[in-house]
């Protein structure tokens, strides 16, 4: 039987229902729960967090995905209480968003270290908890070329991914063509890979996603939602007309079972603002019925959210 991680123990791929692939219960830099200006209780973060998945189960929402690797807040007996509470599976992440998010202890640790602590928590569980991965992260740091640390880092991801069958989800898509090459040289299938956020405002490039598909990576369009439309745009965003149309474009062009999308939102951002008013329920509440407006039909948004959602996320070992 397929099987998918969740924090409450594993679940049946075809039990995931709509999956929202991209998204954080709660993000921010390491040190950011000493941030006095946006610190939030564990109480306060419930009461913030709770609606939302509530609303997005009601609207059909069946798993959630938290992008959140190690270092930027990840709270694995904090999903297990919010999953228990909302009936929204929830899936974790081990890996890192990227090197230069990692703390100090991990500057100079080897490969087989990280895969080491990759294939644990995948198999055995986060620290204490009980809860198990579902998805290896992986990303490159600010600057836009792979370091000495994202590279091992992404070795360690596909170790880590060949020895548990778990998937790796990437924080951009840049630097493709150095993450490719190690996943050839580490032997790991394109398509255990979702190359993330193709289409906000900082990184798109409409060579680069249907390069990476050629090569027969996954693609997340999962930013939906920043928008310049915005009161306040943060500085990824993009229009919405414009992300949607690349968007139909790329399914248009017969990649309709490689791409995934996601709203990147936060439930309850820590040490930092967020984005008012963005959520997971973007998927529901504008995605989905624009997509519809634009012509697609339910079988392809099936495939979308639920069927390449379910594939991707499968542990296949």
């Amino acid at each position: 039987m397929s099987r998918v991680n969740t924090v409450l123990g594993p679940v049946p791929a075809e039990e995931l229902g709509l999956v929202a692939v991209h998204e954080h219960i709660g993000y921010g830099m390491p040190g950011s729960e000493l941030d006095t200006r946006w610190w939030k209780t564990p109480e306060q973060r419930y009461e913030e967090t709770v609606p939302k998945l509530r609303r997005f189960h009601e609207l059909g929402g069946g798993t959630f995905v938290d992008a959140t690797g190690i270092c930027n807040g990840r709270d694995p007996d904090h999903y297990r209480s919010l999953s228990a509470k909302t009936g929204v599976h929830i899936v974790a992440c081990t890996g890192f968003v990227g090197g230069d998010t990692a703390l100090a202890h991990f500057a100079n640790a080897e490969v087989d270290y990280l895969a080491a602590q990759f294939v644990h928590e995948i198999t055995v569980g986060i620290g204490g908890t009980g809860a198990k991965a579902g998805v290896i992260k992986v990303g490159v740091s600010r600057g836009g070329r792979m370091t000495e640390l994202d590279k091992r880092i992404y070795r360690a991801a596909a170790r880590a991914a060949r020895a548990t069958g778990a998937p790796i989800l990437t924080h951009l898509a840049i630097d493709a063509e150095n993450a490719i090459a190690i996943f050839h040289e580490e032997q790991l299938p394109l398509h255990r890979v979702l190359f993330g956020h193709v289409d906000d405002g900082v990184n798109a490039d409409r060579t680069r996603d249907t390069w990476i598909a050629d090569q027969g990576g996954r693609i997340g369009f999962d930013t939906f939602g920043y928008e310049t439309e915005l009161p306040d745009p943060p500085f990824w965003a993009r229009p919405r007309r414009e992300r949607l149309d690349h968007f139909l474009r790329f399914i248009g062009d017969g990649r309709l079972h490689q791409v995934l999308a996601s709203a990147d939102a936060n439930c309850s951002p820590l040490g930092w603002p967020g984005v008012k008013g963005h959520t997971v329920n973007y998927l529901f509440d504008d995605l989905i019925p624009d997509l519809r407006a634009a012509g697609l039909d339910e079988a392809a948004i099936r495939t979308i959210f639920v069927d390449n959602p379910a594939a991707f996320l499968t542990l296949q070992p």
